[in-house]
C-alpha cells in the first residue's frame, strides 16, 4: 500500500509540474512589456512607374496608315515623324486646290487686267477729244456761229465719254481688287489644304523615346485612336495611388520608400514632387508623383510597385504591438486590469503609447 501510495503522489506532482511549467510558457508567450524604440508613421500607396512627359499619341486626321517611321525603343527627336496616313479624299482635295491656285493666281489673271486698262485708256482718249471738240463749239457759238444743236451734241458726247472713262477707271479697279481677292483666297485655300496634309503626318512633340507603336501599315487609323505612347528616354516618376483617407497627410517633399515589383529586394528612396488636387471618384483615390533620389539602371513604363510615403518619425517612443490594443484606447496588464491609454504614431505592426502605462508594466493579448 505505501508502494503504491508513494506511487501515485509521484504521479500527481509530475502532472502538477507539468501543468505549472505549460502554464509558465504560455504567460511568457503572451505577456510582453513596452519597449523604447524608433517608430515611423507612413500611409501605403500603390501605383505605376511612367517616363516623365509620357503622352498617349493621337492623329489629326482619319485614314489608312502609308508608313511607320519608327520602331518601339528608337528615340526619336521633337518634330521627328512616328508615321504618315494616306486618305484619298484629301490628296484629290489638295490637287484641286493646287488647281485653283494656279488658275486665280494673280500673275495669270493680269491680261484681263490689261485689257480693262486699254478701255480706260481709250476712253479717255475719247473724253480729251471729247472735250476739245465740246470746247470748240462753245467758243463758235459766243462768236454766234454754228447752231444750238451742234453745240448741245457736242455737250453730250463730251459727257458721255467722260461717263464711259469713270466707268472704265471703276471697272479696272473692281477688276483689280477681284483679282488680288480671288488669288489670296486660291492661295490660303492651298495652304489649309497643305496643312491638313502634314495633320496626315504625325510627329513626336518631344525629345524621347518610343514606348509603344499601336498600328501598322495599312490599318485604319481615326482620331479617337491611339496610335502610340512617347516619353523621356531615361527619366522616371513614380505615379501613386493614395486614398481620400490618407491624402490630407500628404505633402510635397516627404520621403517615399519605394520596392518595385521588378526590384523586390530592394527598397528605393524617393520624393513626393507633385500631388494631383482632383480626387478619382469611381476608385476613391488621388493621384500623387514621386521622383527617385537614385533610381535604377534600367526601368520600364508601367512597372508596378508598392510604397509607403513617409509621415512622422520619433526615434525614443515607448511602443507596443498593436494586437495588444483594446478597442484603440485600452490595454489589458497581467493581472487583468484594463488601463486606458493615450495612443500616438502608428505603423503596421506597433503603436506609440502616450499616457497610461509605462515600460515596467506587463501587458497580455486582450
Amino acid at each position: 500500500m505505501r508502494i503504491l501510495y508513494h506511487f501515485f503522489l509521484s504521479r500527481k506532482l509530475s502532472i502538477i509540474l507539468v501543468v505549472s511549467v505549460f502554464a509558465s510558457c504560455q504567460k511568457n508567450k503572451d505577456s510582453i512589456h513596452p519597449e523604447q524604440s524608433s517608430i515611423t508613421e507612413s500611409v501605403y500607396a500603390s501605383g505605376l512607374l511612367i517616363s516623365k512627359n509620357q503622352y498617349k499619341v493621337y492623329c489629326e486626321a482619319g485614314g489608312i496608315v502609308d508608313q511607320v517611321f519608327v520602331d518601339e525603343g528608337e528615340p526619336v527627336e521633337k518634330g521627328s515623324p512616328i508615321l504618315s496616313i494616306v486618305s484619298d479624299n484629301q490628296v484629290l482635295s489638295r490637287s484641286n486646290e493646287a488647281l485653283s491656285a494656279a488658275f486665280n493666281a494673280y500673275e495669270a489673271n493680269k491680261g484681263k487686267l490689261e485689257e480693262a486698262k486699254s478701255f480706260a485708256d481709250l476712253a479717255l482718249s475719247q473724253l480729251r477729244l471729247d472735250s476739245a471738240l465740246f470746247a470748240r463749239q462753245k467758243r463758235l457759238w459766243e462768236q454766234n456761229i454754228g447752231t444750238k444743236l451742234s453745240l448741245e451734241q457736242r455737250e453730250l458726247a463730251f459727257e458721255s465719254s467722260k461717263a464711259n472713262y469713270l466707268s472704265a477707271v471703276e471697272k479696272v479697279e473692281t477688276l483689280q481688287r477681284q483679282l488680288s481677292y480671288q488669288s489670296q483666297q486660291a492661295q490660303n485655300n492651298l495652304k489649309i489644304s497643305q496643312k491638313l496634309t502634314q495633320d496626315f503626318v504625325v510627329k513626336s512633340e518631344i525629345k524621347g523615346k518610343v514606348y509603344e507603336i499601336n498600328v501598322k501599315k495599312g490599318e485604319m487609323v481615326s482620331p479617337q485612336m491611339v496610335v502610340a505612347i512617347l516619353g523621356a528616354e531615361r527619366q522616371f516618376l513614380l505615379e501613386m495611388q493614395v486614398d481620400e483617407n490618407d491624402i490630407v497627410s500628404i505633402r510635397e517633399g516627404m520621403r517615399v520608400k519605394v520596392v518595385l515589383n521588378s526590384h523586390k529586394d530592394t527598397v528605393f528612396d524617393a520624393l513626393v514632387t507633385k500631388i494631383n488636387p482632383m480626387m478619382n471618384v469611381q476608385s476613391k483615390t488621388f493621384t500623387v508623383e514621386a521622383s527617385f533620389v537614385q533610381a535604377p539602371a534600367t526601368l520600364y513604363p508601367n512597372i508596378s510597385f508598392e510604397a509607403n510615403v513617409l509621415i512622422n518619425t520619433k526615434e525614443k517612443a515607448l511602443l507596443i504591438p498593436r494586437k495588444y490594443l483594446l478597442n484603440d484606447t485600452m490595454v489589458v496588464l497581467i493581472s487583468g486590469e484594463r488601463v486606458k491609454v493615450t495612443t500616438g504614431l502608428k505603423d503596421y505592426q506597433k503603436v506609440e503609447i502616450l499616457s497610461g502605462i509605462g515600460i515596467e508594466d506587463e501587458l497580455i493579448l486582450p
